[in-house]
């Protein structure tokens, strides 16, 4: 017989010993006040993931077209620096409301998120074929894939588990990298400085890159231990929405770091 998450925050806490996240947004304090009848499944995580991973591609389909007929015109740059600007700022605000607000519903926003991130990465994915070179995008898509294929066959043959003391270890390094990234945000916004490597292309650079995807990859063992954890012990339905979103912002950050790691070892082979 399954266990089911209880009125009892006592108990729940318990039981979200065995459901943790390294994700942020999955943190101790959101299980505190589960309630719900409908349980968690598989499937419908499943479901949930295809939706928001539709929604990502699609949205980046159509702003890499609207950004290569913005170049064709003379104006890429603009509309390039737009598309990112928008996306990856109103993704992480909305990541962050997410996080804090913890809505009982929050299909609407996590929708609205996909939306904004493909918009970002549509436009990274047309200016790094536009200057780094082509295909790099079809090359970071295929790498995504591998990386989450070898992830999860790491995780199914329990070859890494995600235990407490990993995702304790794996969501400190998670929030480490986004004070890095957030520290270089700021810097690059009002000095003339940046974080030493993290944008460099040298030995060092690539070798931060790479220790960064790493860490990108290993959020995926997280989520997937998340989702069989609540449906085991009948987590509440809505957190199918919740583990959705926790493998979607794992694929983008995977996505993310490939294009950078991809074009960073082009540069330094030139």
């Amino acid at each position: 017989m399954r266990a089911t998450l209880k009125q009892d925050p006592a108990e729940n806490r318990a039981i979200a010993m065995e459901i943790r996240s390294s994700n942020p947004v999955l943190n101790q304090k959101f299980w505190n006040n589960l309630t719900g009848t409908d349980q968690m499944t598989v499937e419908g995580s499943m479901r949930k993931i295809g939706f928001l991973l539709s929604l990502t591609v699609l949205s980046a389909l159509v702003s890499a077209v609207l950004c290569m007929n913005a170049v064709n015109n003379g104006d890429g740059g603009l509309y390039i620096s737009a598309f990112m600007g928008i996306g990856f700022i109103g993704g992480f605000i909305l990541a962050m409301v997410v996080m804090f607000v913890r809505p009982k519903n929050p299909a609407a926003l996590m929708s609205l998120y996909a939306l904004l991130e493909g918009t970002a990465l549509g436009a990274m994915s047309l200016m790094l074929e536009l200057t780094a070179y082509k295909g790099i995008a079809l090359q970071a898509v295929f790498g995504t894939m591998a990386i989450t294929a070898t992830m999860y066959v790491m995780y199914a043959s329990r070859i890494i588990r995600p235990t407490p003391a990993f995702n304790k270890v794996i969501g400190g390094l998670v929030m480490s990298i986004l004070l890095l990234y957030l520290t270089s945000f700021v810097l690059g916004l009002f000095t003339p400085y940046d974080v030493p490597f993290l944008h460099t292309s040298g030995p060092i650079g690539i070798g931060l890159t790479a220790f960064i995807l790493v860490v990108a990859a290993l959020t995926l063992i997280s989520d997937f231990g998340f989702i069989e954890s609540g449906s085991r012990y009948g987590a509440p339905k809505n957190m199918e929405w919740y583990a959705a979103f926790g493998i979607l912002m794992s694929l983008v950050w995977i996505y993310f770091e490939t294009l950078r790691l991809l074009s960073k070892l082009n540069a330094y082979r030139d």
